[in-house]
C-alpha cells in the first residue's frame, strides 16, 4: 500500500490558504478516484482505495502543518508503510506559482511540515510533490525571507488571479500521482518537472 499525504492546517479558517494546497490536492484525488475520506485514525482524516490499480491510503493530518510528522509516523507504523511507499504533497515558496516539482529525498528546503516528517520517521527518502506558491515580496519589491511576512503569506488565501492559476495545477498533481504510481520517479520527473 502507498500512503499519500497532503499537508495543510485543519479548520475552515485555513481551508483556502496557500499552505493548504496539499489538502486540496488530496480532496481532488479522493473525488477523482472515489475514495471516501471519512475515517479518523492516527491524528488524520483518511480514506482507503485504489488509484490506477494501486492500493492507497490518502490522508490529511489533523495536526497543524508544522506537526505533520506526528500523524505521518503513526500512520506509517500502523499500516507498516516504508518511506519508499510514502508520497507527500505540499506547498513550496521557492517554486513559482503553479509550478510542480517531484523528487525523492533531500532536505526539507526550510518547510517546517517536511522537517517534522523527516524528524518523526527518521528518513528523508520519501517522495515529494511540491506545488509552487511563489514567495512574498518585501517593502523593497524583492522576494523576502522575513519570517512574519512569510507566515502571513502562507496562511493567507490565494488572490482571485492566483486561484485561476492554481486550479489546473491541482488536476495536474492528480496526474503526477498516477504517473508516479504506475511509471515511477524518472517518468514523473521527466513529465512534470518543467
Amino acid at each position: 500500500m502507498k500512503l499519500i499525504v497532503g499537508l495543510g492546517n485543519p479548520g475552515r479558517a485555513y481551508a483556502s490558504s496557500r499552505h493548504n494546497i496539499g489538502f486540496r490536492c488530496i480532496n481532488h484525488l479522493a473525488r477523482k478516484h472515489s475514495v471516501s475520506l471519512k475515517q479518523h485514525q492516527c491524528r488524520a482524516q483518511t480514506g482507503s482505495g485504489e488509484i490506477a490499480g494501486v492500493p492507497v491510503l490518502l490522508a490529511r493530518p489533523k495536526t497543524f502543518v508544522n506537526l505533520s510528522g506526528e500523524a505521518v509516523s503513526r500512520l506509517m507504523r500502523k499500516h507498516s508503510i516504508a518511506a519508499d511507499d510514502f508520497i507527500v504533497i505540499h506547498d513550496d515558496l521557492d517554486l513559482p506559482l503553479g509550478k510542480l516539482r517531484i523528487r525523492k529525498g533531500g532536505s526539507s528546503g526550510g518547510h517546517k511540515g517536511i522537517n517534522s516528517i523527516i524528524s518523526a520517521i527518521g528518513s528523508k527518502e520519501f517522495y515529494r510533490i511540491k506545488v509552487g506558491i511563489g514567495r512574498p515580496v518585501g517593502p523593497d519589491g524583492m522576494p523576502t525571507t522575513d519570517e512574519k511576512l512569510i507566515v502571513d503569506y502562507v496562511l493567507g488565501n490565494f488572490t482571485p488571479e492566483e486561484e485561476k492559476a492554481i486550479e489546473p495545477v491541482i488536476a495536474k498533481v492528480a496526474e503526477a500521482v498516477v504517473c508516479l504510481l504506475t511509471e515511477g520517479l524518472s517518468a514523473a520527473m521527466n513529465r512534470f518537472n518543467r
